[in-house]
């Protein structure tokens, strides 16, 4: 059995606890800027604000306070709400137990219906016919960032336990399902692939701020293909290595056409986007991250991103891309 994890935008570092804009979140900084997933708001945060320990044992409680929005190419547009343990609400969906299911997750202050989700599922289905369910997780994910971080592994475990249920209610394969997950929604499918045991197929990119040392952060034992596509290493994006395959477009710092950081963060959804629909992002090794930020790279190509569930090569790599969608 396979699963793979995709993710994208794994958010790393922010301002510094002066709040100047020109200087780098530390480890031990009480106070930095962290965007929102789908507002495009920088929100501040404070380590030391209260964790609403309530929500998360309500939802710990009842799992069904997250939702899970089923879309196919007989509903592109509009959801089909899927429950776990509700045999029949997947029976009278249009869920297909032997297509692949991808998985999307969204990011803190984000939503089932932001433009992460919107734009990913389109392009997952007008290349091929999946089963997308998006995980909304927002009544967590609008909470103050500790709280929202606090409660990643909870939903994670949860989605886990969603596709174990899958696989011995429906005979789902492992091997079909491939987990995309933006910044906060990262990790959280981080630890969904830790719930199976590692054998889902793919997993796509973390989010960073006080993620370094965190347990319950993304690894690439949580899948049996994990890749990183890192986007703002310098301020919101995850530096560190942490997938079979770690990929640095432009260098993974500042993304072209963006003036501003939130910007490049956001850049990660976007060209996993355009690599479903076009594949064309191809990478070259590099075998050190100086070679990638001195754009020295001369090992073998390699594609960034796309939908293909049968990826497994290892590496450090770098592409460069346009400005524009498609990049």
């Amino acid at each position: 059995m396979k699963l793979v994890l995709i993710i994208f935008g794994i958010a790393s570092v922010c301002y510094a606890a002066t709040l100047s804009p020109n200087e780098d979140y530390q480890d031990g900084d009480r106070y930095f800027y962290f965007p929102g997933d789908g507002d495009n708001m920088l929100h501040l945060v404070d380590i030391m604000e209260p964790i609403d320990y309530n929500i998360i044992y309500q939802i710990r409680k009842n799992p069904m306070s997250h939702r899970y929005w089923l879309y196919s190419r007989y509903n592109p547009t509009t959801p089909q709400v899927i429950s776990h343990g509700t045999t029949q609400s997947i029976l009278n969906s249009n869920f297909n137990k032997d297509k692949d299911i991808v998985f999307l997750v969204h990011g803190w202050f984000g939503s089932g219906d932001n433009k992460m989700n919107r734009m990913l599922t389109d392009a997952f289905l007008r290349k091929k016919d999946v089963n997308i369910i998006v995980v909304d997780w927002s009544a967590l994910a609008t909470r103050n960032y500790m709280t929202a971080k606090r409660g990643v592994a909870t939903i994670g475990q949860q989605l886990g336990e969603f596709i174990n249920w899958l696989y011995k209610e429906f005979n789902v394969s492992y091997n079909n399902i491939h987990l995309v997950g933006f910044s906060l929604g990262a990790h959280l499918v981080g630890n969904a692939g830790k719930a199976t045991q590692g054998r889902v197929k793919r997993i796509t990119d973390p989010a960073g701020p006080l993620w370094k040392h965190d347990k319950n952060r993304l690894n690439k034992t949580d899948a049996q293909y994990v890749e990183i596509i890192h986007t703002n290493t310098a301020l919101y994006g995850f530096s560190e290595l942490c997938g079979h395959a770690d990929f640095f477009p432009n260098g993974g710092d500042i993304m072209p056409g963006c003036w501003f950081n939130v910007c490049s963060h956001s850049k990660g959804y976007e060209y996993m986007a355009a690599t479903i629909l076009y594949n064309h992002l191809v990478a070259r090794e590099c075998f050190t991250l100086k070679n990638v930020e001195d754009d020295k790279c001369f090992g073998d190509m390699y594609p960034m991103g796309n939908g293909v569930l049968s990826k497994s090569r290892s590496g450090i790599f770098r592409v460069n891309t346009g400005n524009r969608f498609p990049f």
